[in-house]
This record gives structure tokens, sequence and C-alpha cells, in this order.
């Protein structure tokens, strides 16, 4: 039986300004983060996303998220829950994540 190592975080004080730039520049991951915000904190699986990528994709999509700190993840069984850090990213980069969020 093979576990899968518990994922990686960047708090967002440790990222750089091009880092979240480049994170927040993907269509796909704007799409994650703009469900994230619409929903509770730790109720969306990584799979409950209306987007049209693969599984390994979808994996890299979340780990840019992760290495950008706009997004936490943790795992319940089989399943990784996430949440969106806007209280956090925004105090680092404040008003980004309502730019992007709001598709101005």
């Amino acid at each position: 039986m093979s576990h899968r190592a518990a994922p990686e975080h960047t708090h967002p004080d440790d990222v750089p300004l091009l880092t979240a730039l480049s994170a927040l520049a993907d269509p796909v991951r704007i799409q994650i983060l703009r469900e994230l915000a619409g929903s509770q904190e730790w109720t969306r699986t990584c799979g409950s996303f209306d987007v049209d990528v693969r599984k390994a994709a979808l994996s890299h999509h979340f780990a840019v998220l992760r290495g950008a700190g706009v997004v936490e993840q943790k795992d319940e069984g089989a399943r990784r829950f996430n949440r969106l850090r806007g209280e956090e990213f925004g105090t680092r980069f404040p008003g980004l994540l309502e730019l992007v969020l709001r598709g101005d």
C-alpha cells in the first residue's frame, strides 16, 4: 500500500512577487482560485473543480498554487482538501488576489 507524502506549503511571506504573479497568470489556476473563493474552507477536494485538464496537470497546478502561498492542502484518507489562503496572501500582496478573482 502506497502513501503519498503530505503536500509541502510555502508561506506567502516567503513568496517573491514574480512567483505570485506567475502562479496567478494561468487561466486554469484562476478558475481553481475562483471556485475556492466561493466555497467554504476545507470542503473542496482536488477532483471537484470544473477544469478541463488531466489529473497530472491538475496536480501540477495545485503544486504551483501551494508554492506561491495561495492555496493550502490537507489529506484526509485518500482525499486531498483545499483552502484559499486569502488572508495570508492578501497580507503579503494587498489587493492582488482580489483583482485576479474579479477578472478585471
